[in-house]
């Protein structure tokens, strides 16, 4: 999709001098569309993830292992 300033209109929170090339720690957070519980449930204060949701971790792990050094990480219901 092509940038339309009528419609993305979101204010950027990126510093405006960093350079996100470099080496870092960085803070990563993924929604689904309207929040939807696609990725588990929560039952007995447990996260009971779903097929699509161990899909997910799956990926998350993937990327991470030829990319990335992950630290903590939690895969939401949502």
């Amino acid at each position: 999709m092509a940038f339309d300033p009528t419609v993305h209109h979101r204010r950027s929170i990126r510093l405006k001098d960093y350079d996100y090339s470099q080496n870092g720690a960085y803070f990563v957070t993924l929604c689904t569309w309207q929040r939807e519980c696609l990725f588990g449930d929560i039952m007995d204060g447990n996260m009971r993830m779903s097929e699509t949701g161990l899909l997910v971790e799956q990926c998350w792990q993937a990327i991470a292992a030829s990319h990335v050094q992950l630290d903590e990480f939690i895969i939401m219901p949502n």
